[in-house]
């Protein structure tokens, strides 16, 4: 009988909890980040068939995020004419930066919007 109180306030503890996530099922998104060598454009292909496209991002310069669904995703990132192709396992409530270096190398960065 004692344990019933502790119950529910260890219930109501971990309800909270786990309600306080600031994004729930958001779609993923991403932007460029380009320190490269010239303007950048990214082609962002689901998994369902839909595109979206991030274009002319001038060199030393951030886009804007862009949203897209969950799912296997291809990304095109076009530099300096030359085309780099990387396809990633995006989730949803999860936003991806698309780096590229000095030298055009391309990284992408997961992270998740409820931390």
């Amino acid at each position: 009988m004692k344990r019933i109180p502790f119950l529910m306030v260890l219930l109501l503890s971990i309800v909270s909890l786990s309600s306080c996530d600031k994004c729930d099922g958001e779609k993923p998104r991403a932007r460029i980040i380009n320190n490269g060598t010239d303007d950048a454009s990214v082609q962002i292909k689901t998994s369902g068939g839909s595109t979206e496209n991030l274009n002319n991002v001038p060199t030393g310069s951030t886009s804007d995020f862009r949203g897209y669904d969950a799912g296997l995703i291809t990304f095109t990132v076009t530099v300096d004419k030359v085309e780099y192709v990387e396809s990633v396992q995006m989730s949803e409530c999860y936003e991806y930066d698309i780096t590229i270096d000095p030298n055009n190398n391309i990284s992408t960065t997961p992270r998740d919007r409820n931390d």
